[in-house]
């Protein structure tokens, strides 16, 4: 199934929760020299132009980027991550929005890689073009990242982050993502492991977070974002979540100070919260 494309989402609350929490991750690894491997399982398409047809169907990014782009007295970690959304941007305009692929570039070193993967053809094509300079630093392949992470781990270098956001269109997407994450510490056991999930209705998402605690043991940090209340319906996303394995241990006095203001920014409405949850050793 191919159907899900993210230019729909793109710039909404989700990814900002997602892509904050990366760069705060790639911030904390460029702070030592080793290099290390960047690894997207599900990179999509890598830029967004939020004028195109598909951003302006709901025009997600209204409540989300747009938001924190024009926010006053940020804190640091906050106004950095604006910087970085701008700096694909002229004129102080928004008019794009980079996806995670981008986002990692950013902070890439000369012997840091980059690995992307992509299995829908016209993200894939999309994506190679946002990425025209591919050789030995960046490499994109048409693959379904749940099998073609395998051939990245363990890295040479022995320092990874490894990103894993699937659509969860369908129902199998969360166990496999709980059996890529077994595999994947097995063959790499202190790689940083990001999984974004979506909080529904439905009872997957809590299951999903119980297996990954489970997996994770001591070493692990979670964190959510909920924008506004749950539908009567019982339909649709009020929020999502980043599951982190090996996380920067720094991560959570980070958060605690800015999730107050990024749940402030981004309440759809009253029901708008945040969590923080963590076992660090």
């Amino acid at each position: 199934m191919l159907s899900y494309r993210h230019a729909f989402h793109a710039g909404n609350h989700a990814d900002l929760l997602k892509h904050y929490v990366l760069s705060l991750v790639l911030d904390y690894f460029n702070q030592k020299d080793k290099p290390y491997w960047m690894i997207d399982t599900h990179a999509g398409a890598g830029m967004y132009a939020l004028k195109s047809e598909f951003a302006q169907k709901n025009v997600e990014y209204e409540t989300g980027i747009a938001r924190l782009l024009t926010a006053q007295n940020l804190p640091e970690s906050l106004a950095n991550f604006v910087n970085i959304i701008q700096s694909f941007n002229q004129n102080n305009a928004l008019e794009l929005y980079p996806g995670s692929p981008k986002i990692a570039a950013h902070f890439l070193r000369a012997d840091d890689k980059l690995r992307l993967f992509e299995l829908h053809p016209s993200d894939y094509e999309i994506l190679q073009k946002n990425f025209p300079q591919q050789g030995r630093q960046t490499k994109i392949e048409m693959l379904d990242g749940f099998n073609g992470i395998k051939a990245c781990l363990p890295p040479p270098t022995k320092r990874a982050i490894v990103l894993i956001d699937p659509p969860y269109e369908l129902k199998t997407d969360y166990t496999r993502v709980v059996a890529c994450i077994k595999d994947s510490l097995k063959r790499f056991a202190t790689g940083t492991y990001m999984i974004w999930y979506p909080l529904l209705q439905r009872p997957e998402p809590e299951a999903l977070v119980m297996s990954l605690k489970n997996i994770a043991h001591q070493d692990w940090l979670n964190v959510t974002l909920t924008v506004q209340r749950k539908s009567i319906e019982g339909f649709g996303m009020h929020g999502s979540g980043v599951f982190i394995i090996n996380p920067p241990w720094t991560m959570p006095n980070i958060l605690q100070e800015n999730m107050p203001i990024l749940s402030d920014l981004l309440a759809i409405d009253a029901a708008a919260e945040y969590h923080i949850d963590s076992s660090i050793t």
